[in-house]
């Protein structure tokens, strides 16, 4: 069991690398103070061209204990079925975005998800790792 969620952990890391040098790669080309919706077809082109599964604005149904109920909420990019990616073009995060992406995270059941601002001089100032039971 204890090598099995090692393989999980050690998929998950690998996919992440590709992430953050692919928003590195788009953040390079395209600089700062853009649209978050520019960045969005950037990050999922560059993503797509290294081979990495990108799926945009995939629902999730919010479920309280054994009832579903009538809410869906749409996440912005499901990177290979499994790591969140939301993505922001903002002067800086606030306390909203990860809530959001904590929420999502428990809400899909995932257990990685990223919080990336592209607005940002740098964009290792923009990068935000957020965990659900990793």
């Amino acid at each position: 069991m204890e090598t099995e969620l090692q393989a999980t952990r050690d998929k998950l890391n690998n996919i992440s690398k590709i992430i953050v040098t692919s928003a590195i790669e788009v953040h390079r080309h395209m600089g700062p103070g853009l649209l978050e919706s520019i960045y969005q077809y950037c990050m999922a082109a560059e993503l797509r061209s290294r081979g990495i599964r990108v799926d945009q604005m995939v629902p999730v149904t919010l479920h309280y204990k054994t009832s579903s109920l009538n809410k869906m909420f749409l996440i912005d990019r499901l990177i290979e079925k499994q790591i969140i990616v939301e993505l922001k073009a903002v002067d800086e995060f606030a306390i909203v975005h990860e809530a959001q992406l904590l929420s999502y995270l428990k809400l899909a059941d995932k257990r990685l998800g990223f919080l990336i601002n592209f607005n940002v001089p740098l964009l290792k100032e923009g990068l935000k790792r957020i965990v659900n039971n990793f």
